[in-house]
């Protein structure tokens, strides 16, 4: 699969794709937040995701990249989630740094893991766990964990309940010497999350290329495996 391609975003809705390749003499977007986003977007999936570039939101920070995944299994989508950076090269107080992370991952559940009664916790440790393994250091984490049901009536009684869960989260990566988070290094994390929800066998962390050497990731909370989303 081609390397992610994007756009960057910001305040004064600069769009043309100038930017992403280097900019103009008169480019006001910070170095840091550009290699950044470069680093987002030479990254390589590991096999069964698919990664694509996503319009970013523009009233969260005055910079924003985002991309959107799937984790694929013989063509059916058993999860997916978008990834959003932000940076604020003024600071922001509730992320105690200048970029921040933001995701929101769903996917359908079979009903024997949707019964569990600690799946909110479980998942929750899925993307804590999932920084941890890759020793990500990160702060101000937050995030909801919901759990949804939906039963068919009338018409549509023949289809069997379902279960979805959505994990939004954003937590504060690290700041390097070059004031830029090792942003491949999050997304991978972030993949690795994406593959867990859907009940993909994990992989031994290491860098987002789509080698991915099969293996238990540290630290992460296991709950049976699941067949994903059934046909509708």
């Amino acid at each position: 699969m081609a390397a992610a391609q994007g756009k960057f975003s910001d305040h004064s809705d600069h769009s043309d794709g100038t930017e992403e390749r280097g900019g103009t003499e008169g480019d006001p977007t910070p170095s840091a937040f550009r290699a950044a986003v470069e680093a987002l977007r030479s990254a390589r999936p590991r096999p069964g995701v698919e990664l694509e570039p996503t319009p970013p939101p523009k009233r969260l920070a005055p910079y924003a990249y985002a991309l959107e995944a799937a984790a694929v299994v013989d063509g059916e989508d058993l999860a997916d989630g978008r990834l959003i950076l932000l940076h604020d090269p003024a600071g922001h107080e509730a992320w105690q740094g200048t970029f921040r992370l933001v995701t929101l991952v769903r996917a359908e559940l079979e009903p024997e893991m949707a019964a569990d009664p600690l799946l909110p916790e479980v998942c929750w440790s899925w993307l804590t766990g999932a920084l941890d393994a890759r020793d990500l250091t990160h702060g101000a984490d937050s995030g909801t964990v919901t759990r949804a049901g939906s039963h068919y009536f009338g018409g549509l009684a023949e289809r069997p309940p379902v279960t979805q869960i959505e994990i939004r989260a954003s937590w504060t990566p690290r700041e390097d010497r070059s004031g830029a988070p090792d942003t491949a290094a999050h997304l991978a994390a972030w993949c690795d999350l994406l593959c867990q929800v859907a009940g993909m066998p994990p992989t031994t962390p290491g860098p987002l290329t789509g080698a991915g050497d099969a293996g238990p990731a540290a630290g992460v909370v296991s709950l049976p495996q699941r067949r994903g989303p059934q046909a509708r």
